[in-house]
């Protein structure tokens, strides 16, 4: 399948202030979009999206009729759109707040107001979601590599699966937290395991520890996925256990795609 350009993007795009979608339709078209349906309301975008889908939905957190969350879901949860990336555009700056967006599987959290190069840098992490680009290693064919994901979250790993999936990766097995991981390990031998950090009965930090310290999982690599700030005493601390690798929520493709060559081509 031919491969898609910025400027062939069709958009959705949902903003409740007319000043803002403005701005931001104008910044759109500054990096080359050609196709954007500016739309005020949650209704107008499940009716555009159910009229002609789309290759990507921009969109504001709060509306009248609900928030983005309630639009993630009807996406997320419609085998015809769910493979649509999602782009979340907010001045709301409560962590715990933007913490839902990440863990329901958003490939870019642009903040208000935002410069057009973290606007550049959100519509190519969305691109990376939309073409397929497989990873090539030296040592394994990448079709091969065995994935354990663990992430409480199923919208989360609905979207870390499809990033890793579209790397070329097949062989990817699912837990939802790091007891039932602990159980699949046990029974099966793995590559490369992708868990998150904080999950109920057993977290990314117990789970890491076990695999680091076990003779027989010692060498698998770990990437940790997360949400917490890199320099909190949280991810020191996750550190000193023998993690590879830290990514940030969202799962960014062009950022996976680094640390996967550089943890799998040796």
């Amino acid at each position: 399948m031919e491969k898609l350009s910025i400027s062939d993007l069709h958009i959705i795009l949902v903003e409740p202030s007319d000043t803002q979608r403005k701005i931001i339709t104008t910044l759109l078209l500054k990096e080359k979009v050609k196709e954007i349906d500016p739309v005020s309301t949650l209704s107008e975008a499940m009716s555009a999206v159910k009229a002609h889908g789309a290759d990507l939905i921009v969109s504001a957190m709060y509306f009248e009729d609900g928030t983005a969350l309630d639009l993630i879901k009807f996406i997320k949860e419609n085998d015809e759109f769910k493979t649509i990336p999602f782009m979340l555009v907010s001045s709301e700056n409560r962590i715990s707040k933007l913490e839902e967006f990440k863990q329901a599987g958003v490939s870019a959290i642009l903040p208000k107001p935002f410069e057009p190069l973290h606007l550049s840098r959100a519509l190519n992490a969305s691109l990376d979601l939309i073409n397929h680009d497989e990873l090539e290693l030296e040592l394994f064919d990448i079709h091969d590599v065995r994935v354990l994901l663990v992430d409480d979250s199923k919208l989360a790993r609905n979207h870390i699966r499809r990033v890793l999936e579209g790397m070329g990766l097949q062989r990817i097995k699912e837990a939802e937290n790091g007891a039932m991981a602990l159980t699949f390990i046990k029974d099966e031998a793995f590559d490369l395991v992708v868990t998150d950090y904080n999950m109920p009965e057993m977290d990314g930090r117990e789970l890491s520890e076990f695999i680091r310290f076990n003779p027989e999982t010692t060498h698998i690599p770990i990437i940790m996925v997360t949400s917490e700030a890199a320099d909190s005493a949280h991810m020191a601390n996750i550190q000193q256990t023998g993690v590879n690798a830290l990514c940030d929520k969202p799962f960014e493709p062009t950022e996976v795609r680094q640390m996967l060559a550089a943890l799998l081509g040796n």
